[in-house]
C-alpha cells in the first residue's frame, strides 16, 4: 500500500511541471512587488537590443515606484523578467525546455520586434536585483541586466 501512495504522489508531482510549461506564476516576488498605477512612478525607458540591454545598469530607492518602458529594437524577439540571478537561471533551464513558454507575470514580459510594452514596479526589497532574457541562449550571450535597490 505504501508502494501505491508513494507512486501516485510522484505521479501527480510529475504532472505539476507539464501544467506549468505554457504559463507560469508566483504567489511572491523576490525584487518587491507590482505597482500601484494611482501612484507617482518614475520612467526609465530599457531598449532590448540583439543580446543587451540599455541601460543595463539602473539604481533605484527602497520603494521607488518604476515604469519600466521597453522597446524591442532588435530583431528577434526578446524578453525581460525581473527577479534574483537564482531564480532567472532556475527559469532558463525551464526555457531551454519550453521555449515558447508564455509570461503573464506583472514582472515579466515577452517582445515582438519592434514592440513596446510597460511594467509598473514597486521596489521593496533592498539588494541587487537582475532583469534577462529567457529565451535559450540570449541570457548567455549576455542579454542581462541589473537593478541595485538602496535603502531610504
Amino acid at each position: 500500500m505504501k508502494t501505491i501512495r508513494l507512486g501516485l504522489a510522484l505521479a501527480a508531482l510529475s504532472i505539476v511541471p507539464a501544467l506549468a510549461h505554457d504559463k507560469h506564476g508566483h504567489a511572491t516576488f523576490s525584487a518587491g512587488e507590482p505597482g500601484d498605477p494611482n501612484k507617482p512612478a518614475r520612467t526609465i525607458e530599457i531598449l532590448l537590443n540583439e543580446m543587451d540591454y540599455a541601460p543595463a545598469r539602473i539604481e533605484v530607492r527602497r520603494g521607488e515606484q518604476i515604469r519600466f518602458v521597453l522597446r524591442n529594437v532588435g530583431k528577434e524577439d526578446h524578453e525581460f523578467l525581473l527577479a534574483t540571478p537564482k531564480e532567472n537561471l532556475a527559469h532558463a533551464v525551464e526555457m531551454k525546455k519550453h521555449p515558447h513558454m508564455e509570461h503573464d507575470d506583472p514582472n515579466g514580459v515577452r517582445l515582438a520586434p519592434n514592440k513596446t510594452a510597460e511594467i509598473l514596479w514597486k521596489f521593496s526589497k533592498p539588494g541587487t536585483f537582475e532583469f534577462s532574457c529567457l529565451i535559450p541562449d540570449h541570457r548567455d550571450y549576455g542579454m542581462v541586466g541589473h537593478v541595485t535597490v538602496t535603502s531610504r
